[in-house]
């Protein structure tokens, strides 16, 4: 490769792998919907080395990330649809138009106004407008992902609550209803359409409490994870695994997991 910035040098890279005589079996058999599972995978690889705090991890996972969109923009320049120049451009020319209060003489009194006038900036720049409320989520989005941003567009046209009390009450609803459902022996299809029901109303709580259901679930996973392992631990001292452990000999361990824990 010849002497040239990293990031041209990665463009490089790429135009190689995609070489139809030279480059990479694999990489040059490669289509948009191919590679979405793998730039999906690497989304949430950024998120995890986030959430584990460890920078070193980031900056590779940032990388993987920044080749799935070179290889995109390189697919399309191939078929001559734009080049990465282009996303590149477009995206500066755009967060330049949505920040007025940074880049022109736009002021705004808090992130409550900054933000609507976001939302305006961005219906303003459409040509059409969404022929419903609802339209332009994707349907690839994690499940509670896509409830936020359903429900948020619902809000949007006073479709919503404007206190968590109800929330609250909602979500005890749900779980009384597949509770029911349970007792009454419903067939699984009936469960899951109740089951959907609690988790759609959990994500609605957690937006109005502003926090994001994925980034929390994904703390609870891992507090089950470490605390499990701790468990693992323990019961190897002792020479034996939890399967050959009852489950109130686990649950005891569990809750001095739990007690490990505290400050």
């Amino acid at each position: 490769m010849t002497d040239s910035s990293p990031l041209d040098a990665l463009l490089e890279l790429m135009a190689r792998l995609r070489d139809p005589q030279t480059g990479c079996p694999w990489d040059r058999e490669q289509t948009y919907a191919t590679i979405v599972p793998h730039t999906i995978e690497e989304a949430y690889e950024v998120a995890d080395a986030i959430a584990r705090r460890d920078w070193a991890e980031l900056r590779d996972e940032l990388g993987d990330l920044l080749f799935q969109v070179v290889f995109f923009a390189q697919i399309a320049r191939e078929e001559g649809r734009f080049e990465f120049a282009d996303v590149a451009r477009g995206i500066v020319e755009k967060m330049t138009r949505r920040h007025p209060h940074v880049f022109a003489d736009a002021r705004y009194t808090d992130a409550a106004e900054q933000t609507a006038a976001w939302e305006q900036l961005k219906a303003a720049e459409k040509a059409e407008q969404p022929a419903g409320v609802l339209d332009g989520v994707p349907l690839a989005l994690p499940a509670l992902t896509r409830a936020v941003k359903l429900q948020r567009k619902a809000s949007k046209v006073g479709f919503d609550w404007g206190a968590l009390e109800p929330i609250l009450a909602k979500v005890q609803e749900e779980i009384a209803e597949i509770r029911h459902e349970i007792v009454c022996h419903a067939p699984a299809e009936r469960l899951a359409d109740e089951l959907g029901d609690v988790l759609f109303a959990v994500a609605n709580l957690a937006r109005h409490l502003k926090l994001d259901p994925e980034a929390a679930l994904r703390g609870t996973n891992g507090k089950f994870e470490r605390r499990f392992r701790r468990i693992e631990q323990w019961l190897a001292e002792k020479g034996r695994t939890p399967t050959q452990s009852t489950l109130a000999e686990m649950d005891a361990l569990w809750e001095r997991a739990k007690l490990h824990e505290k400050p």
